[in-house]
């Protein structure tokens, strides 16, 4: 279709067909077509007004999926060794999917582990103890065929990709029988600190009031009883 063709009749007709499948997916795919059209506004392609505008898109509700022990131990049980430590890695240092992967050897200084997140780019350095200095240890004793820099890798040295990361976990809560998504891991961390500050600085947010919400949409406000 040429660009000057595109009308809001069609972009709302093209939500309106992605939206009975994925409704999120659909805003995402909206806010890219936005996103080129202003592009090409900007480089002379059209002087039209960006379709997208005055198109709403889908209402979206954030999760509110609390993991229990169990259901994480359940999952763990069925998991391939790749997948369980990333799950391991996610739990105790409360990081993104993306930047679980990411880690290397080299991360590990100065008795931290060294993180520049990918989507806030936000440095943090979480101290190398207790249950993450065990979980560490364990990685990087277990037996390979090849070694590589990364964490997270096979018996080849390979790192583990996102897809392989998805497939893997979900072959694993498939056969726990258990429902919940790789990134419901952070919020996990998040609330089982049981300690805001800690949370807010762990997940590296820039202000208390992100990590509030993203712990109370899951536990709850805890309040006394009336008597």
């Amino acid at each position: 279709m040429p660009i000057d063709a595109i009308a809001p009749m069609h972009v709302r007709e093209y939500m309106d067909i992605r939206g009975q499948a994925a409704k999120v997916r659909a805003n995402r795919e909206k806010a890219l077509l936005s996103h080129i059209f202003n592009k090409a506004r900007e480089w002379g392609y059209t002087a039209l007004q960006n379709p997208c505008q005055g198109v709403k898109g889908f209402k979206e509700v954030g999760r509110s999926r609390y993991i229990t022990d169990a259901e994480f131990d359940q999952v763990k049980a069925q998991a391939h060794f790749t997948v369980i430590d990333a799950m391991d890695l996610a739990l105790l240092t409360g990081q993104r999917p993306a930047d679980v992967l990411k880690l290397k050897r080299t991360d590990i200084r100065d008795g931290a582990l060294w993180i520049v997140q990918n989507k806030t780019g936000q440095r943090l350095g979480i101290e190398v103890t207790g249950e993450l200095a065990a979980v560490i240890a364990r990685i990087v004793e277990r037996p390979r065929q090849a070694i590589s820099a990364w964490l997270i890798q096979d018996e080849n040295g390979q790192p583990l990709t996102q897809f392989a990361l998805r497939s893997r976990f979900d072959k694993a809560r498939t056969l726990a029988k258990v429902n919940f998504q790789f990134r419901d891991i952070r919020a996990k961390a998040a609330t089982d600190t049981g300690d805001l500050a800690h949370s807010q600085t762990l997940l590296g947010h820039k202000n208390r009031e992100m990590t509030e919400h993203y712990v109370k949409s899951r536990v709850g406000d805890r309040v006394k009883p009336l008597r």
